[in-house]
């Protein structure tokens, strides 16, 4: 898959994954991975992006397979910004298939 697609929907899909539950970097690096073809080193700086800009928050919880580890929250903030991603993102989608309908059928 082209490279500038991943990157523009990566943040949209980590957000996604944090409105259901909390998840520490590497679950949300292999829950995307299952679906999309990334590599670790993408969603580790978008984390810390999104977590500056206030729309995670993040914790630090027990794990019993070794140290502790990081976890994100969405803020309220966030769960905002992210449903105005998913607006922008069906106007997208739906115009771009709208023009894809078009092209095929001219064929």
């Amino acid at each position: 898959m082209n490279v500038q697609f991943k990157k523009g929907v990566l943040e949209l899909c980590v957000l996604v994954l944090l409105d259901r539950q909390d998840r520490y970097g590497y679950e949300l690096v292999q829950k995307i991975s299952d679906q999309i073809a990334i590599s670790e080193g993408t969603v580790y700086p978008l984390l810390r992006r999104l977590t500056k800009e206030g729309y995670f928050t993040t914790y630090l919880k027990e794990s019993s397979e070794g140290p502790s580890r990081k976890y994100y929250a969405l803020t309220d903030e966030g769960r905002q910004y992210l449903h105005e991603l998913l607006r922008e993102w069906d106007e997208f989608t739906n115009g771009v298939n709208e023009l894809i309908k078009e092209g095929v059928s001219d064929e």
